[in-house]
C-alpha cells in the first residue's frame, strides 16, 4: 500500500512527485506492471497533470516506467540485466570513491559514518524497511561527500533504481539488514584505519552481493521480473 505522501513548497512539485512514485516503486507499492495513470496521480496528489507527466518522463529516463503509445504508462517489470548493468557501473564509480576516501575522509567523516550505521541498527531492530535502505544510501553517499565528490553519488542515484527494487525484496530473507550492517562496518573499519585495498575489497564485497540475491529473488517472484530473450 502506498504511502500518503505531502506536496510541499521546499522544491518543484515535479521533482516531489517523481521521488514519490520512485519509493512507492522500489518498494513494490505500485507492483511492476501497473498502469500509471496521470489523472489518478494528479487527484493524488491535488496538482495539476503538468507536473505528472514531467515526474512520468523522469521516471521513464531512470528505466522505471515505460510510456506505450495508446496503451498508457506501465511500471517496467524488473530487468535482470538492466540490474546487472547497473551493479557494474556502480561498483565502477564507488571503487573510486572509496580508494580516495581511504585517504582522504576526514575523523568528522568518519563519526558521520558511524552515527549513520547506528541508525541502520534502529531501523532493523524495528524492521522498517523504506528506512533501512535510506540510511543505506545515505551511507554511500556520505562516503562520497567526505572527498568533496557528491555528483559521484548522484551519477549512482540515476542508475541505480533496477538494483534498488531488487534490493528491497531480499532485505526479507535473501540479504537481511544485519548481514548488510556487518558489510558496512568492514568498509567502515578499513576507513578508519587508512586501508585503501581493504576499503575497496570490503566494498567489492558488498556490491557483489547483488549478483548472489538476484536469481532466488526472479524465482520467487517471477510475475515481476522480465522475461529473458
Amino acid at each position: 500500500m502506498s504511502v500518503a505522501y505531502i506536496i510541499t513548497a521546499s522544491e518543484p512539485v515535479n521533482q516531489q512527485i517523481y521521488r514519490f512514485l520512485r519509493q512507492d516503486i522500489v518498494t513494490c507499492a505500485i507492483p511492476p506492471g501497473s498502469l500509471l495513470s496521470e489523472k489518478e496521480v494528479s487527484t493524488r496528489f491535488s496538482v495539476s497533470r503538468q507536473p505528472v507527466r514531467e515526474a512520468f518522463i523522469k521516471l521513464a529516463e531512470a528505466g522505471l516506467v515505460q510510456v506505450l503509445p495508446q496503451r498508457g504508462t506501465f511500471v517496467r517489470k524488473i530487468s535482470a540485466k538492466r540490474v546487472a548493468d547497473g551493479r557494474f557501473i556502480r561498483e565502477a564509480v564507488e571503487v573510486s570513491v572509496i580508494r580516495r576516501a581511504a585517504l582522504e575522509a576526514t575523523a568528522e567523516s568518519h563519526s558521520q559514518l558511524e552515527h549513520n550505521l547506528k541508525l541502520q541498527k534502529m531501523a532493523a531492530d524495528r524492521h522498517d524497511s523504506q528506512a533501512f535502505l535510506l540510511l543505506d544510501d545515505e551511507f554511500h553517499r556520505l562516503i562520497a561527500q567526505s572527498i568533496h565528490c557528491e555528483l559521484a553519488w548522484e551519477t549512482v542515484e540515476n542508475i541505480k533504481a533496477a538494483m534498488d527494487r531488487v534490493r528491497f525484496l531480499t532485505l526479507s530473507k535473501v540479504s537481511p539488514p544485519e548481514s548488510l550492517i556487518e558489510q558496512h562496518y568492514e568498509i567502515y573499519h578499513a576507513l578508519v584505519a587508512r586501508d585503501v585495498d581493504g576499503a575497496e575489497q570490503a566494498l567489492r564485497r558488498h556490491l557483489q552481493e547483488m549478483i548472489f540475491s538476484i536469481t532466488p529473488i526472479a524465482e520467487q517472484n517471477s510475475e515481476w521480473f522480465e522475461k529473458p530473450l
